[in-house]
């Protein structure tokens, strides 16, 4: 039987909040650690991706937080912008038991004038990449002083991208007394090292065996080298899954597989370190609005992704390591759906994939996949993006009602709705694309005129 929040010494408001939002049980990760940070013990916990371990310390820190001194009293880093995104984007969800809690995210690949600015204005709580976060530190725009609390999240990856000096750099800022968390999905030597340093007795928690397993089909295939990208192919036209994650081992890889994958009319967008900001927005909503079916990833660019319903995730090359396999597979199948983990290998990988051999994963000739020709994936969705945001006080609310009303849409033909800054992005039934982007453009929101165009 799950444990309720109520059990623990939260505030009031707090439990009626998570109450509010759906948080009625904890998770095994939350369960462990809470009563632990709530304590003011320092802990080092080893959990997966969508183990609630963001809701695990967020509460932490946010039922101890003192709204009304205005200084920042907690920093969580994250290893990509993604993950420091999504973090911020969690907590803003659970501190609305209380008013006026600022949350600031700071990272690299954004303008640095924006996040001075914000930074005048002040924050309780900063979430960020080491690199931007130690930028502001040397430039004194950001003050750790009063730091209480400091997250390390998805350590093992900072570390795997070498931001172990600017970790060091950003704790020569900070208060020797404080509360110091650490997350973790792997639990090595390293890991340990770390905790070791920067760490005040800490308690270790493990919650990955607890953890209920995703229900995945894991199947590999063998294929031709010369010939993989029409395997992959063939792939999809057997399952005919709606939403992919593919992975490759390099950049050049994800680009030239997402190019390959167009030229054979599936829509296809990759995501890697070269890309600027604003271009992994671009790809990020369109995935998650469901604008297009396919991503291209390396690891370090997915690390942080929060895709719910993820219906496959492929292998593009194998990975190095069970550890990264763990992490890719465990991305579908999630919240008692099922997933399928496709693996796909050529002849000189033979006894690399054979390793992964067990009673669970089944290994065929790629042969055996269905060949439809003709087959092609467009996505159900197209985006239309607004060239405004939060920051012109736009809600999901008002463009809603704009094309629910002037440009004469259906509510069902609508989907998801991003809100940035600057930017909003809206998925539109492909049908009515035109149809929308002509009113909208032609017309007002908030009786403002705004540009807008299809992404």
């Amino acid at each position: 039987m799950s444990t309720k929040f109520t059990t623990l010494e939260l505030q009031d408001e707090m439990i009626a909040n998570l109450e509010k939002i759906g948080y009625a049980t904890m998770t095994p990760v939350q369960e462990e650690t809470l009563p632990l940070i709530l304590d003011g013990k320092d802990v080092i916990a080893q959990a997966k991706t969508g183990s609630g371990k963001t809701a695990a310390f967020g509460i932490g820190l946010l039922n101890k937080l003192q709204v009304k001194k205005f200084r920042v009293q907690a920093l969580v880093l994250c290893p990509t912008r993604e993950l420091a995104d999504q973090v911020a984007k969690e907590l803003r969800i659970i501190a609305k038991f209380a008013h006026n809690i600022k949350i600031l995210t700071l990272c690299g690949g954004a303008a640095f004038g924006p996040q001075l600015g914000s930074l005048r204005h002040g924050a309780h709580i900063v979430v960020g990449t080491p690199g931007r976060i130690l930028k502001h530190l040397s430039k004194e725009t950001l003050n750790l002083d009063n730091l209480e609390t400091l997250v390390l999240d998805e350590a093992d990856r900072m570390l795997d991208m070498g931001f172990i000096e600017e970790i060091d750099k950003v704790l020569e800022y900070a208060p020797k007394e404080k509360q110091t968390l650490l997350f973790s999905a792997t639990y090595n030597n390293e890991i340990s090292f770390i905790s070791n340093r920067i760490q005040n007795n800490p308690v270790s928690v493990k919650t990955v065996s607890t953890e209920v397993a995703n229900k995945i089909q894991e199947i590999f295939y063998e294929s031709e080298r010369h010939s993989k990208t029409q395997t992959l192919i063939n792939v999809f036209s057997t399952f005919k899954p709606e939403n992919i994650i593919v992975f490759t081992n390099t950049k050049i890889a994800a680009k030239e597989l997402a190019e390959s994958l167009a030229k054979n009319k599936i829509d296809a967008l990759a995501i890697h370190g070269d890309l600027e900001q604003y271009e992994r927005n671009d790809v990020l909503v369109q995935f998650s609005n469901k604008s297009c079916p396919v991503l291209i990833a390396t690891d370090v660019a997915a690390r942080g992704l929060d895709i719910k319903e993820l219906s496959m995730v492929v292998n593009f090359d194998l990975p190095h390591g069970r550890e990264t396999y763990t992490h890719r597979i465990g991305r579908t199948g999630r919240a008692g759906n099922e997933g399928i983990a496709i693996s796909l290998y050529s002849e000189d990988e033979t006894e690399e994939a054979m390793e992964y051999k067990n009673d669970i994963r089944t290994f065929f000739d790629s042969e055996t996949l269905k060949k439809v020709n003709g087959f092609e994936m467009k996505p159900t969705n197209v985006t239309l993006v607004i060239e405004g945001g939060k920051k012109d006080k736009l809600r999901a609310g008002d463009l809603l009602g704009a094309l629910t009303g002037e440009a004469g849409l259906q509510g069902s033909s609508i989907g998801k709705i991003d809100i940035y800054d600057r930017q909003a992005y809206v998925a539109i039934e492909r049908v009515f694309i035109n149809q929308a982007q002509k009113k909208l453009s032609s017309g007002k929101i908030k009786s403002k005129k705004f540009s807008v165009w299809v992404l």
